[in-house]
C-alpha cells in the first residue's frame, strides 16, 4: 500500500493478513494499527519519531502508547523501514534500521500526505505554491492569480475534512454573499479513533507552556466504572490546561471511551472562552466519566515559565 491510498486499499484486501507492519505515527497509522489488531492481526507499528502522535499532549500519546502495547501491539519508535522484499512464499521481509528483520503478510505506509498539485498547470496559470507544493493563499483563500481560489488539503493548512467544509462555507460567504469571512483555524477539536480514543481541543501542555507564563494543570486518571465492573484494566485520562492570568481553559484532552464525542462539546466550551470557574460551577452528571471534567477542583501541578512546579 502507499500512503496516499492506504485507507481505501486497507478495505480492499483480498484476505485478512495474519501479520502487518504499519509505518507512521499519526492519526491514520495509529487508527489502523488498532483496527487490524482488533481483527486478530499480529500488528507492528514503526515510526521514525520518539513518540507516536507527536503533536498531541504528552499524557494522551503516552497513555495511548501504553494501552496499545498492553493489548499486544508492538510499537517501534525512532526506527524506519530500510527495504521490503517479497519472499517465494508470498510473504514480505521488511528490513528496519534498528530492530532487525520483520517477516509479515502486509506492509502499510501511512507516512503523511503532501498536496497533490502536480500536473494541474498551476505554473502556467501563475498560481504560486510553496516548497511542499501547497497552494499559497491569503486569509480569504485567494491565490496569487485573481479568480482562482484554493480550499482544503491542497493548501496544507489543517488536513481535516470539517476544516475543508468550513473553508468552503467561508468562501461562499465571501465571494457569493459579499460578506468577507475568513476561516477560523483556532481551537479545532479533533479525535483519534483508536482504542481507547483520544479527544482533544486547544493547546497541549507543551504548547501552552511556550505561550503562557503560568499554567495550572488539572489531571485525572481512573478506571471507568464499566471497566471496573468487567475486570478490564483500561484507564481514562482527562486533562485541563488553564492560563492562570485569566483563568481560561486553553486546552482540554481526553483519553478514553467516547473521547471524540466529548471533544466536540468541549470545542464549543473553549470556543466560548469559558474559564475554570465556569467548569467548577457546572453540576456533574453522575455516574459518567465526563463528570471528572467538572469535579477537578484543585490543580495537580503548575507550570511556570516552562518548568513544572508543585
Amino acid at each position: 500500500m502507499n500512503c496516499a491510498s492506504a485507507r481505501n486499499e486497507a478495505f480492499d484486501l483480498p484476505e485478512l493478513p495474519k501479520s502487518i507492519v504499519i509505518a507512521g505515527g499519526g492519526y491514520i497509522a495509529v487508527e489502523f494499527a488498532n483496527i487490524f489488531h482488533g481483527l486478530g492481526v499480529e500488528t507492528t507499528l514503526i515510526y521514525r519519531g520518539k513518540e507516536i502522535l507527536s503533536r498531541f499532549d504528552q499524557d494522551m500519546r503516552r497513555g495511548l502508547h501504553a494501552a496499545m502495547e498492553q493489548k499486544g501491539i508492538r510499537i517501534l519508535c525512532e526506527d524506519v523501514l530500510q527495504s521490503i522484499t517479497r519472499n517465494t512464499d508470498g510473504r514480505l521481509t521488511a528490513e528496519t534500521l534498528k530492530h532487525g528483520t520483520l517477516v509479515v503478510d502486509q506492509v502499510m505506509l501511512a507516512l503523511g500526505r503532501v498536496p497533490n498539485t502536480k500536473g494541474l498547470g498551476l505554473e502556467a496559470a501563475g498560481v504560486a505554491v510553496n516548497e511542499r507544493g501547497a497552494i499559497i493563499i491569503d486569509a480569504f483563500s485567494r491565490t496569487s492569480t485573481p479568480g482562482i481560489y484554493a480550499l482544503g488539503d491542497v493548501t496544507d493548512r489543517v488536513q481535516l475534512t470539517p476544516v475543508a467544509i468550513h473553508e468552503a462555507m467561508c468562501f461562499i460567504e465571501t465571494e457569493y454573499k459579499g460578506n468577507l469571512t475568513s476561516p477560523d483555524h483556532d481551537l479545532i477539536a479533533t479525535a483519534v479513533f483508536s482504542q481507547p480514543e483520544i479527544g482533544t481541543v486547544g493547546l497541549s501542555e507543551e504548547a501552552a507552556a511556550k505561550k503562557f507564563e503560568d499554567l495550572e494543570i488539572y489531571r485525572a486518571e481512573f478506571r471507568p466504572m464499566k471497566a471496573t465492573l468487567s475486570g478490564r484494566s483500561e484507564k481514562t485520562i482527562m486533562k485541563l490546561i488553564v492560563n492562570v492570568a485569566d483563568c481560561k481553559v486553553v486546552g482540554a484532552h481526553i483519553l478514553g471511551h467516547e473521547a471524540g464525542e466529548m471533544a466536540q462539546l468541549l470545542g464549543i466550551t473553549l470556543k466560548a472562552g469559558c474559564t475554570k470557574d465556569d467548569f467548577d460551577r457546572t453540576m456533574a452528571v453522575h455516574p459518567t466519566a465526563s463528570e471528572e471534567l467538572v469535579t477537578m477542583y484543585s490543580p495537580t501541578y503548575r507550570v511556570k515559565n516552562g518548568q513544572k512546579v508543585g
